[in-house]
């Protein structure tokens, strides 16, 4: 299985622990990354929703992209991820658009024929890869652990167009975490919002919307918090100190990129997958995880 990495914006300048426990998972599990080479933006949130025709541009250049070099593109990020799907189905629609946008690309030499896929991180080890495989892989399985699953909004909305998991249910990061013999429980808020949408003009009502979620993980009695997209992961792991200080209340979540988990489950060395860089809590669970080691 090949694939086209897209890494985005926030991934690279700096959520690099995403990136390094990818790159470190992924092809253990056969999956050969490629990097997808002069990416741009994708476009998504700013240009989405100032210039439309702008964004509709950066995101059809990355899909023509990976199509030059015959592959399906993976997508890190929830808001990547939606942002290239929901241009895909637009221009799919949309033959006058597409002819418009490619008269642009062709001034690069680039075309884009909607032959491409767009797979999300979920949906490459759970749908292509497989839970079995998964299973197999698991080095030192996480029994006694509680993990919080997080989906984040863009992975499972807009529902008019097809996403990774079901809009209503989804269930597929509740499955991945068990494979590593760790247990996934239900809790009320498991589909909230992490409120980063907010951040750069709202800051204090991110701190109380992504509080409400600590606050169930706390009462609920998890160990930790699993992932799977850079905007959560800055509230969550980044800004559970601030979250912290406003609300009065120590949470000590420790909050995991679902790939850093498997990592650490596969027995590769914590930090070869970028635990070092996490700002909650993660020693708690590493400790637990490889017996008391450091």
């Amino acid at each position: 299985m090949k694939l086209a990495l897209y890494l985005g914006c926030t991934i690279q300048t700096e959520q690099y622990a995403y990136e390094l426990s990818v790159r470190e998972t992924f092809p253990r599990l056969g999956v050969e990354l490629v990097d997808l080479k002069e990416a741009g933006c994708c476009g998504f949130p700013s240009f989405r929703n100032t210039n439309p025709l702008a964004w509709v541009y950066l995101s059809a250049r990355n899909l023509a992209l990976a199509e030059g070099m015959n592959l399906d593109i993976l997508a890190l990020c929830n808001g990547c991820h939606v942002s290239l799907s929901e241009v895909k189905h637009i221009l799919d629609e949309d033959d006058s658009l597409k002819s418009y946008i490619n008269s642009v690309l062709s001034k690069e030499g680039l075309k884009y024929n909607g032959k491409v896929k767009v797979f999300h991180t979920l949906q490459v080890l759970h749908d292509l890869v497989g839970v079995d495989r998964i299973k197999e892989a698991v080095e030192t399985p996480l029994s006694g652990l509680k993990l919080a699953a997080h989906y984040g909004c863009h992975i499972i909305r807009p529902s008019k167009i097809p996403r990774p998991d079901d809009p209503e249910n989804p269930r597929k990061l509740e499955r991945l975490i068990e494979a590593l013999g760790a247990e996934a429980a239900e809790y009320p808020e498991r589909l909230d919002c992490c409120g980063s949408g907010l951040a750069s003009v709202r800051g204090k009502p991110v701190l109380s919307i992504a509080g409400e979620k600590l606050k169930s993980l706390k009462v609920h009695g998890f160990d930790g918090m699993v992932d799977v997209c850079p905007f959560c992961h800055k509230i969550y792991d980044g800004r559970q100190r601030a979250i912290s200080l406003a609300l009065g209340e120590d949470f000590g979540i420790p909050v995991m990129y679902y790939t850093q988990l498997l990592g650490l489950a596969m027995g590769i060395e914590p930090n070869r997958l970028g635990l070092n860089l996490n700002l909650s809590p993660v020693d708690a669970i590493i400790r637990r995880v490889r017996g008391g080691e450091g």
